[in-house]
């Protein structure tokens, strides 16, 4: 991939996104109660400063999960990074501290990235039905609490004396339903309401973040098992484009993956067999475990953003059926195959290969051209192998 390829992708927009976030929760951690001496300092208070550290730091993490979701091609979170990244630039201005010029110019280094690359955020949020539940018994739970707290105010004799009943209310939920309890809301020793109703915010909070936590670890266990499998993640697979796709794997495709490792041009492999499938992934190659005739891993393989097919097995049939699979699902792209008995060169070409190559052919021919002593065929095969120039 050269220069200009790699500064318009896809990858460096979300990369910058992901060091902007880091960026925003540091550079605000750094200014929280504290106002920096900058340029603008003179003319913006400091409460203003010291408060836009405390945004910056929930604007940054707001940032990270965005960039996590641009790794899955999320369309909601290419608008959300557009609202967030212009914001963390203001707060790092306004923060006006010489450690939060980065952030400014990175953040503003990253929008015409995602501008450029906005059809490849294109895939809505999907939820599944475990999620959805958690989070509306989450939120249930929060608006439960603080409902039911600030109309027991008078059980709670902070919230009841407290200038602002609901932000203490909801305060009270949040440290009570997490189980923090720092004991500052209570209900009044002799409220036997409020006890009951603290009791039941506790259980409910318990269970409910709980529930959060686990549909959101159960994907990164999955995700682990998929890498021990040898599997590549969904989100690994999100963002591949201008790559070659392998189908499949034989004697002739390990000289094909070296290739391709040191020319650092950006591959997957799809193979059936999962022991070959963990063998690749340990060294370190992108890897899916499933028949290279199918179409679901080819779109999987994000083959419409591939530059190239190639398939070399030991098999000519399955190797027929995989280019028919790849060439009917997108007609423009280019496939080279390999023909291990010369005979299946015109079947692999009629299944849909542009390029079909015989490697028994070239070997036989160099073999007779090197008997007849005809034109130098040791330099011709070391080039072939080694990717050299004719030796002196």
């Amino acid at each position: 991939m050269g220069l200009l390829d790699r500064l318009t992708s896809a990858r460096l927009p979300v990369a910058l996104t992901g060091l902007s976030a880091v960026l925003s929760i540091a550079t605000g951690i750094a200014n929280i109660g504290s106002a920096r001496a900058g340029p603008l300092s003179p003319y913006i208070p400091e409460a203003v400063q010291q408060t836009a550290g405390f945004t910056g730091t929930m604007t940054g993490f707001l940032l990270l999960l965005s960039a996590y979701a641009l790794r899955r091609r999320r369309r909601g979170a290419w608008y959300s990074a557009l609202l967030l990244l212009p914001l963390a630039a203001l707060q790092g201005v306004i923060q006006t501290s010489p450690y939060a010029y980065p952030l400014v110019g990175l953040s503003l280094l990253a929008i015409p990235g995602l501008l450029v690359n906005r059809r490849r955020f294109d895939r809505k949020l999907s939820l599944s039905t475990s999620q959805l539940a958690a989070g509306i018994i989450l939120a249930s739970v929060q608006v439960y609490g603080t409902v039911g707290a600030y109309a027991l105010r008078d059980e709670f004799p902070a919230i009841r004396d407290g200038s602002a009943g609901l932000v203490d209310a909801f305060y009270y939920t949040i440290v009570t339903a997490s189980t923090v309890g720092y004991g500052d809301v209570t209900p009044g020793p002799t409220s036997t309401r409020g006890k009951l109703f603290a009791l039941s915010v506790v259980v409910l909070g318990v269970v409910s973040f709980t529930v959060a936590l686990g549909t959101l670890l159960a994907p990164l266990l999955e995700a682990r098992f998929q890498r021990a499998l040898g599997r590549m993640t969904e989100t690994q697979l999100d963002l591949l484009e201008d790559h070659v796709i392998v189908l499949g794997y034989g004697d002739l495709t390990e000289p094909i993956l070296n290739e391709l490792t040191d020319g650092d041009v950006p591959f997957v492999v799809i193979v059936p067999d999962q022991a070959r499938a963990a063998e690749l992934s340990d060294r370190g190659m992108n890897v899916i475990t499933a028949d290279p005739s199918d179409e679901e891993p080819l779109r999987r393989a994000q083959l419409s953003d591939a530059t190239a097919v190639v398939t070399a097995t030991n098999n000519d049939a399955e190797d027929a059926l995989a280019v028919l699979t790849a060439r009917q699902l997108r007609p423009d792209v280019r496939i080279v195959a390999a023909a291990t008995d010369r005979e299946n060169v015109k079947k692999l070409k009629r299944a849909g290969a542009d390029t079909v190559i015989s490697p028994a052919a070239i070997g036989g021919h160099l073999l007779v051209e090197s008997a007849l002593g005809r034109g130098d065929t040791e330099d011709v095969a070391d080039k072939i192998l080694k990717g050299g120039g004719p030796s002196d």
